[in-house]
């Protein structure tokens, strides 16, 4: 999920999602395409997902900074990754693909390792991730590039040792709920001590179970405040104590007040890219220059 304290304006932005059968499970795909005549500087909000950012762009690319570290061009981005930027300038293109951490363990490995961090790609992936571009810049359309990533995720699916069947559970039971669940409960659900649900949890996707759950109910508050709903009603509907409560816990994630969150443009075109991930349905307004490529 994307969020912009200089943003650039939405009409220097194309859209394109993928048609459903060139999608995986547990794996979310959107195209953009930026014309920006000026520097755009992009803040990365926080999502409860491993993200996986194919740079698509011809010379210069995109850089991405967090925690006093520069990475150039594609890069893998861990769950909570701090205070995370990204810079480019004129016509950019790129491949965002959001990984549900279960599925990013499988492809990447222990996910504890990708955790708070931004790497790039060729250091996941090694020469790999060269051709991956190569082939996907090459396409003639966003339809043949979504369809080459599937190929590309699909044969490393597997790749690695699968989370337990006990963790992949807890994940699930954690984004349905939308992060209103009880650790305790979740460790009777799979009838396993408190301990052993922490340490395992952790261990393969790289957070704890409750900051999982405080990252996703982040997330559905986000995206109700940028619908238009006034903060106190999202506190509630999202699970908050109160609207201080649900401040602080903006402020952590994003960096942000909610008032700010809920007008960052990046998060209206995030309904657009993954519609079915946002707790409300909106639309692109006619005229908007977000278009549905499929």
């Amino acid at each position: 999920m994307l969020s912009t304290r200089t943003p650039p304006d939405e009409a220097w932005v194309d859209v394109a999602v993928p048609c459903p059968s060139a999608r995986l499970p547990g794996v979310s795909m959107a195209g953009f395409r930026h014309r920006a005549p000026a520097a755009v500087d992009i803040a990365m909000v926080a999502h409860p997902s491993v993200t996986l950012l194919v740079d698509l762009s011809e010379g210069e690319g995109v850089v991405y900074e967090t925690r006093g570290r520069h990475e150039r061009g594609s890069v893998v981005v861990g769950l909570l990754p701090g205070d995370l930027r990204a810079t480019g300038r004129g016509v950019g293109e790129c491949l965002q693909i959001r990984l549900e951490p279960v599925v990013a363990a499988a492809l990447f490995g222990a996910s504890a390792e990708l955790s708070g961090t931004v790497v790039a790609l060729e250091d996941v992936w090694g020469r790999d991730a060269g051709r991956a571009e190569d082939r996907l810049r090459a396409a003639a359309s966003w339809d043949e590039r979504f369809t080459i990533a599937v190929n590309i995720l699909g044969r490393r699916l597997g790749a690695h040792s699968p989370v337990d069947p006990q963790v992949a559970h807890i994940w699930r039971r954690t984004l349905t709920s939308r992060g209103r669940v009880r650790v305790d409960g979740l460790a009777d659900e799979v009838g396993w001590s408190r301990k052993r649900l922490w340490s395992r949890f952790r261990s393969q996707l790289g957070i704890t179970p409750k900051r999982a759950a405080r990252l996703v109910r982040f997330d559905h508050a986000a995206h109700l405040l940028a619908a238009g709903h006034a903060a106190a009603r999202v506190a509630t509907e999202s699970g908050y104590v109160d609207q201080s409560h649900l401040h602080r816990e903006v402020t952590t994630f994003a960096g942000l007040t909610p008032t700010a969150l809920a007008v960052a443009p990046w998060l209206a075109i995030d309904d657009v890219a993954w519609p079915a991930s946002s707790p409300t349905q909106r639309h692109a307004k006619s005229g908007e220059h977000i278009p549905d490529l499929r």
